[in-house]
């Protein structure tokens, strides 16, 4: 996977994607007397009508489960590439300096995580200094 190919999918996630975080209740078992857990449901999302790109998605990351979306009938077929939890993680990750939109919901996986694997993922950082950071390191060593 190159720098180009994870900036072409922050662009996919940020104009087709969607990035879903939330923290919920459920039950395992429908029986009387069962706890009711606490669960966080994290996933990340791209849909559209193009199956190419959608599978190049898929190939390329190699997470995450790529199948046909259920539409109403007379709409046109869609594909969808769907990412969760830690794979939702590492794409998060990975395109983190070139997010505009999703940015908030990018930065909330990463820091939902940022406790559990013990890695310290400080978000105090000036992110537009990175992304300069970082284009000039690309333009200047081509990594």
């Amino acid at each position: 996977m190159t720098e180009n190919d994870v900036a072409y999918l922050a662009g996919l996630i940020d104009g087709e994607g969607s990035i879903y975080y939330r923290k919920t209740k459920q039950t395992r078992n429908t029986r009387k007397g069962k706890p009711i857990h606490n669960v966080t449901v994290i996933r990340l999302e791209i849909a559209m009508t193009d199956k190419d790109t959608i599978k190049w998605c898929h190939d390329t990351f190699k997470c995450g489960s790529f199948g046909e979306r259920k539409v109403k009938p007379g709409y046109k077929r869609q594909w969808r590439w769907r990412v969760a939890h830690r794979d939702c993680l590492g794409i998060c990750i990975a395109v983190w300096p070139h997010i505009k939109n999703k940015l908030h919901k990018i930065e909330q996986v990463i820091d939902h995580y940022e406790r559990y694997d013990g890695v310290d993922r400080d978000n105090v950082v000036d992110l537009e200094n990175y992304r300069l950071t970082r284009k000039f390191n690309w333009n200047l060593h081509g990594q």
